[in-house]
């Protein structure tokens, strides 16, 4: 069955962001002693004055995700951005998502950048849980719906 989705197969542009996401998560290791997850990196960026003694270093890290792409179209490069009109769907992809992150007691990049180079096993079955529903929401919405 076509979808009439093509995805673009952009091995640099993909090799030298896994190359910058790598060097991101050792830096913030090296110099911090902590995992480069978004989730933890946010929830102790958005900690009560005091309660987090680290709390620069999470908001220049954040303030970088905003600024990057940014600094790519400044300079005239593209940054392709698809965002679905189905407010519904996003919100409740938003919750089951903040819901996971909560249960998995960390994200994607926090398990699955992080995790699994330090081998952790619950880093690995996070892993394999959520990209087990990813798999199966991407076949149920295509393959069953027949949605975008």
């Amino acid at each position: 069955m076509e979808t009439g989705i093509e995805t673009a197969f952009t091995p640099w542009a993909s090799l030298g962001g896994g190359v910058l996401i790598g060097l991101s998560a050792v830096m913030v290791m090296a110099l911090f002693g902590r995992i480069a997850g978004i989730a933890g990196i946010a929830q102790g960026a958005m900690a009560l004055p005091g309660a987090a003694k680290d709390r620069d270093w999470r908001w220049a890290f954040l303030a970088g995700l905003i600024v990057a792409p940014l600094a790519v179209m400044a300079l005239g490069g593209a940054v392709a951005q698809a965002v679905p009109d189905n407010l519904g769907g996003m919100a409740l992809a938003g919750l089951l998502v903040g819901t996971g992150t909560a249960l998995g007691s960390g994200c994607t990049s926090g398990h699955g950048v992080c995790g699994l180079a330090r081998l952790s096993g619950r880093s690995l079955a996070a892993v394999a849980t959520f990209m087990a529903a990813g798999f199966a929401t991407v076949f149920v919405l295509r393959h069953i719906l027949g949605g975008a």
